[in-house]
């Protein structure tokens, strides 16, 4: 760690998670909480000005009252506090304009999961790391529930039930890599390095891969993902598709040990991911509502992000985490800015909706790989860490699948926009949602050669090209047979294996049952939120005593 004498630099990498929970604590005065929603565009800012500006390998060892966290940034966690940062800018912009009911308590739900969120890119030890992780996973419980519509009930108690879960098995594996860590270091970087010769190497990963696979929502751990994202407000469904599900991304990154090579367990991961990549497609096409079809989406997207992951760790490949992040940000912000897309066209009337169709489509097929996005450069990126071997293959397979399940997802969308909309203004969402579907197009471009290590222009040679363009075609080709017969694709309900797990019988139901009591007392943002807060410092510190 170095650079720890620019103090310009150390105040903007403690500034980023700070400010978010600093302004949390004007939400104590009624009047104040209720003006909060309007400065929830400007708590990201800190962030994204550390993540341009702050030099990679500075870090900050907060004071022993704030439990001597260290926090440090580094080329991974940069690319991915900026895009996530600037998601969350825009969120904020759109909750702003649309979210009418309980804003104070929305706001603080919000700027807990934010501080989380952030906190997770630059915690440098395991203690700071789970406190700002369960920021991120418990808080976003307040968020899902905003609604407090049935759905948005049945989803929220489902969502904490399992983030309650991951917390868990995070826990425990965080144990074991700190007591292997040598002179009872807690930093991420020494556990990471012992875990090799650890005798309780195994258990310490299976805890881990089980632990961030349920927050990126790998097979058969997803099924919180569809009913979540459909039931948050659009602005929240935004953020958490593709900010804070990263925190499952940055997880991976920070605690697998990429300089050893580990077939047995990175070709076990990449294969759940191939699984999980196509297991989203096939469900996905199959859903009616289109934020059904981005959530399935983004259980493709982050299984396909678990394969690379694992191609690293079985080949000891330590080039893989700066991959993956890269590709995690463009997937932030093409999905961010899709979700957004469906609360702007509730704003536009049918003849300027291809305004809002038209970038959608550019977002859309760039998770595919659509040639000249910034997608094709993530899916070239990736090609190295996974090979021209089976894996590399399927990977490839699963560019046609994406496309598919996007084309879809556009089908729907122009089917389902209201015909009765008003006339359509010029406002700040339609504003910041450009800015993040230009940032999704542009930013891979400006960061491809720092990742790869060549020119741009080797995009665009024939060889490149046809690459990108025959998964898209693939995909397009299937889109249109499906698509004149989707009435034989039978409708899976949204949670898809859950509804499986609902029928097994009364210990179900009696567990449903003990989840929604608790969803009910936990219903006051205030109550609720002072006890996310008491878990999160009760857990550090537990996890600081052993």
């Amino acid at each position: 760690m170095t650079m720890l004498a620019d103090m310009p630099a150390v105040m903007l990498l403690a500034a980023a998670p700070a400010v978010p929970l600093l302004m949390i604590a004007t939400a104590i005065v009624p009047r104040a909480r209720e003006r909060l929603i309007a400065y929830l565009p400007f708590a990201p800012v800190p962030a994204i000005v550390a993540a341009i500006t702050v030099p990679h390998g500075t870090s900050v060892v907060l004071p022993q009252a704030l439990l001597g966290l260290t926090l440090e940034i580094d080329k991974p966690g940069a690319i991915l506090l900026g895009s996530a940062a600037l998601l969350w800018m825009a969120g904020g912009i759109h909750a702003r304009s649309s979210i009418r009911e309980q804003v104070g308590r929305f706001a603080a739900w919000w700027l807990i999961t934010l501080a989380g969120s952030l906190g997770v890119f630059l915690a440098a030890d395991m203690i700071g790391f789970y406190f700002f992780y369960t920021l991120v996973s418990l808080a976003a419980y307040g968020l899902v529930v905003h609604d407090d519509t049935p759905d948005a009930r049945r989803a929220s108690s489902l969502y904490v039930a399992l983030a309650l879960l991951g917390e868990a098995l995070l826990f425990m594996a965080f144990v074991l890599l700190a007591a292997a860590a040598p002179g009872g270091s807690v930093l991420i970087s020494d556990a990471v390095a012992a875990l090799s010769a650890s005798p309780w190497r195994e258990p310490a990963l299976l805890l881990i891969i089980l632990g961030f696979g349920l927050k990126i929502a790998l097979v058969p751990l997803h099924v919180w993902m569809p009913l979540t994202y459909v039931a948050a407000p659009t602005p929240a469904a935004a953020v958490l598709s593709g900010a804070a599900v990263n925190a499952g991304v940055v997880g991976l990154i920070r605690f697998l040990p990429f300089d050893t090579a580990m077939p047995a367990w990175g070709e076990a991961l990449a294969v759940i991911g191939l699984l999980s990549a196509l297991y989203g497609v096939i469900v996905g096409v199959t859903q009616a509502n289109p934020k059904a079809v981005l959530a399935y989406s983004s259980i493709s997207q982050m299984g396909f992000i678990a394969a690379v992951l694992g191609m690293g760790l079985a080949t000891g490949n330590t080039a893989v985490p700066l991959v993956v992040a890269f590709y995690a940000a463009h997937h932030t912000l093409a999905k961010g800015g899709l979700f957004l897309s469906l609360g702007l066209l509730d704003a536009r009337s049918p003849r300027y909706v291809w305004l809002v169709l038209l970038p959608a489509a550019v977002l859309a097929l760039g998770l595919a790989g659509l040639p000249l996005t910034g997608g094709q450069l993530a899916k070239m990126a990736a090609k190295g860490p996974l090979g021209d071997g089976a894996i590399g293959t399927l990977a490839h397979l699963s560019a046609a699948g994406s496309t598919l399940l996007m084309l879809f997802f556009l089908l729907r969308l122009n089917t389902t926009v209201p015909q009765n909309m008003a006339k359509p203004t010029i406002n700040p969402p339609a504003a910041a949602w450009l800015v993040v579907a230009f940032a999704a197009l542009v930013m891979p471009w400006i960061l491809f050669p720092t990742i790869v290590g060549a020119s741009w222009r080797h995009a665009l040679t024939h060889k490149e090209l046809w690459s990108a363009s025959w998964p898209v075609i693939a995909g397009g080709v299937m889109a249109a047979v499906l698509w004149p017969r989707r009435a034989i694709l039978r409708n899976i309900p949204q949670g898809d294996l859950l509804i499986l797990a609902e029928r097994c019988g009364p210990a179900a139901r009696r567990v449903a049952v003990a989840f929604e009591r608790t969803d009910d007392a936990l219903r006051q943002w205030s109550v609720a939120s002072m006890c996310i807060v008491l878990l999160v410092l009760l857990t550090a510190l537990a996890l600081a005593a052993s």
